[in-house]
């Protein structure tokens, strides 16, 4: 598989930009109806992954719970086909409802016009307890597979809840091994197209690589303007592993969010010169960097800009520019740290990347 910063395909005019350190991006598929291009995963049976998904994790998870199913049928009118869930955000239930409302309302063809991704939460992170918990997922979703299940953190928690926050007395170290192992078996029985993992630093995609036999597709993780992962994008390239970013807005008003993004007065200075908003700088700024985002926003307006990207690029000089930002990690996941955990300090967490 090519890597997903090698080679970068203008949409707009069909030309091959370099970034601002002269490395390529990747070759794009030819852009849907839909506006949103694609890049291919790992093995051949898997769909290409669309470059833009719609988040739906929101603070508190749950919070619009009874509305989420409109929003998403209007994200998909709009153009959407990447979806975003996770079973600790209680978000998969309106997804799987609003799936089987947008086939019946003709909206999209058939299910497989969607690319749909879920996590495995940390106190399912037990060999035994994987299977179970994709068929509940797929049972809340309505569907028979799902294109990519992720795992959501490196570490377990003790079985039985499914919350966020948890005590920090139920953390347990992962059995990664075993946990891979059984994820590779979803796998293997057609429950899911594809497998990765979320919030992994180098060195633990490094653990896993060592015994995996099907490799990760995809690590999903921070990453905006703010909080480059320039150190771990490099390493995923190298092993063909696709980068998927959340928060690529800084996730501001989230307990997991900062403001240090759509407050950054570079990104306000571009995005006024360009006539755009701060979040599409941010977006197409992510978008050049060869990898996918997940973006979220439920309001409709927002939902409809945070699309257009792609008739438009950011110059070599403001590229530039965004790569000299000062960096800070917006969400360091204290959350993950006890003095009795699997990780004693930050530092053990992202083995030193912060």
């Amino acid at each position: 598989m090519m890597a997903t910063n090698k080679l970068f395909v203008d949409m707009e005019a069909g030309t091959k930009m370099q970034s601002p350190e002269k490395e390529t991006r990747p070759e794009l598929s030819t852009m849907s109806v839909q506006s949103v291009p694609t890049f291919p995963l790992r093995s051949i049976d898997e769909k290409a992954i669309p470059l833009i998904g719609f988040g739906t994790a929101e603070d508190p998870f749950g919070a619009s719970r009874d509305t989420l199913k409109e929003t998403i049928i209007e994200a998909i009118k709009l153009g959407y086909r990447h979806f975003d869930t996770a079973a600790v955000y209680q978000s998969e239930q309106p997804l799987g409802e609003a799936i089987s409302d947008a086939l019946r309302l003709g909206l999209i063809k058939s299910r497989d016009e969607l690319f749909i991704t879920s996590k495995l939460w940390c106190s399912d992170a037990h060999r035994d307890l994987v299977l179970p918990a994709l068929h509940k997922t797929l049972k809340n979703l309505k569907l028979e597979y799902v294109d990519l299940y992720l795992i959501h953190w490196p570490l377990s928690l003790k079985p039985g809840k499914h919350d966020f926050p948890f005590k920090k007395e139920d953390m347990v170290p992962m059995d990664m091994k075993s946990v891979w192992e059984a994820m590779e078996e979803c796998h293997d029985i057609g429950l899911t197209k594809s497998i990765g993992v979320s919030n992994f630093s180098c060195k633990k995609l490094e653990t896993l690589l060592c015994s995996a036999r099907i490799p990760p597709a995809v690590n999903q993780v921070e990453m905006s303007p703010m909080w480059q992962q320039k150190k771990l994008r490099k390493f995923c390239e190298e092993k063909g592993i696709v980068v998927e970013a959340y928060s690529p807005l800084g996730a501001k008003g989230a307990v997991w969010g900062t403001n240090q993004v759509m407050e950054c007065d570079l990104l306000k200075e571009i995005a006024q010169a360009k006539g755009r908003s701060v979040a599409q700088v941010c977006l197409r700024w992510a978008y050049e960097q060869g990898v996918c985002v997940i973006v979220k926003s439920f309001n409709k307006e927002r939902m409809k800009q945070n699309l257009d990207i792609f008739d438009w690029r950011l110059s070599d000089d403001e590229l530039l520019k965004i790569s000299q930002l000062p960096q800070c990690k917006g969400y360091p996941a204290l959350e993950f740290v006890s003095d009795d955990g699997p990780f004693k300090s930050l530092q053990e967490l992202w083995d030193g990347e912060i």
